[in-house]
């Protein structure tokens, strides 16, 4: 009898941790994938192209992505960088998008500042929900800005040497969704 008790708590201790890893390791969904994942609908993708973005010795390809589903409409600026095994794609959602440009504006302001203090190393960054990261990073007096595309994975970050660029870029992106949801 104890036997069977003993292996009867040790199944169902290890059943119930068996089911908590596999909640762990779900990978939590963008809004893009939410959105193209939908079953039993109609989704249609339309791209308008915009401008490179110059990084480092990358031109990265940006686009605005347009999803309809019905009356479903959505909008992602997306930013696709090359790589030698594949590319990597970030998809911003039209109100990500709004706040990562709040964002850069904040992260300009707060450069000078982080760069006189002289850290042996600071980061300062931007995280949206679906992972996307626009920030820099002081290190040996000198500033790096960055872009990560992706959450996971590597070779998945653009370096940003004129600051212009990603302004210029944001805007562009910005007012082309404006100008079709108009």
């Amino acid at each position: 009898m104890k036997k069977t008790l003993t292996l009867l708590i040790l199944f169902i201790y290890t059943f119930s941790f068996a089911q908590d890893v596999k909640e762990e390791d779900q990978k939590v969904q963008t809004k893009m994938e939410q959105f193209v994942s939908q079953t039993g609908v109609i989704i249609k993708f339309t791209d308008t192209k915009l401008s490179n973005l110059k990084a480092g010795y990358i031109v990265a390809e940006t686009r605005i992505r347009k999803l309809n589903s019905g009356d479903d409409v959505k909008y992602f600026y997306q930013i696709e960088k090359p790589g030698k095994y594949g590319s990597s794609t970030a998809s911003v959602e039209y109100s990500d998008l709004l706040e990562v440009i709040k964002a850069f504006n904040s992260l300009k302001s707060e450069v000078d500042s982080d760069v006189s203090n002289n850290p042996d190393y600071l980061e300062n960054k931007f995280i949206t929900e679906d992972g996307f990261q626009l920030g820099y990073y002081v290190s040996k007096g000198k500033v790096k800005w960055y872009i990560k595309l992706e959450k996971y994975g590597s070779d998945k970050t653009l370096f940003i040497k004129d600051l212009e660029s990603i302004d210029s870029s944001f805007a562009e992106a910005k007012s082309k969704i404006e100008e079709l949801k108009g």
